[in-house]
């Protein structure tokens, strides 16, 4: 079990991606072919299913989203390891100091100009 010194792995969910390959661009498109696959699901369902990862996937989901996007459990599901997931975000980078910097970037302060002869009122 992860302890805040050990975070867990994340779970990368491609079910948006796999449908998109397939030619599915709207969740409501998953609906059916999923029916015709055996597993009942409302809109609201695959519409959770499609957005964020599922905290759990029942077998019979899982197996009826491989046979309609003909791919693996593999393919849907990619466990990212803690260290990966961390350096993504760029957390490790801004306390290690490793990694790519800003350099000699730096923002350049906006300088706002008002209109000049148009009635002005001081």
């Amino acid at each position: 079990m992860p302890t805040p010194e050990t975070p867990a792995n994340t779970v990368a969910w491609h079910l948006r991606d796999l449908m998109a390959a397939a030619g599915m661009f709207k969740t409501t498109d998953l609906v059916e072919p999923l029916r015709k696959a055996g597993v009942q699901l409302s809109r609201e369902q695959v519409f959770r299913l499609v957005t964020k990862p599922p905290a759990r996937l029942n077998m019979e989901i899982l197996a009826a989203l491989c046979l309609v996007l003909d791919c693996t459990p593999n393919d849907l599901i990619k466990i990212v390891p803690a260290e990966e997931a961390v350096r993504k975000t760029g957390t490790a980078a801004a306390t290690t100091g490793v990694g790519p910097s800003i350099g000699s970037l730096r923002p350049v302060p906006a300088r706002i100009h008002r209109p000049s002869g148009r009635g002005s009122a001081h």
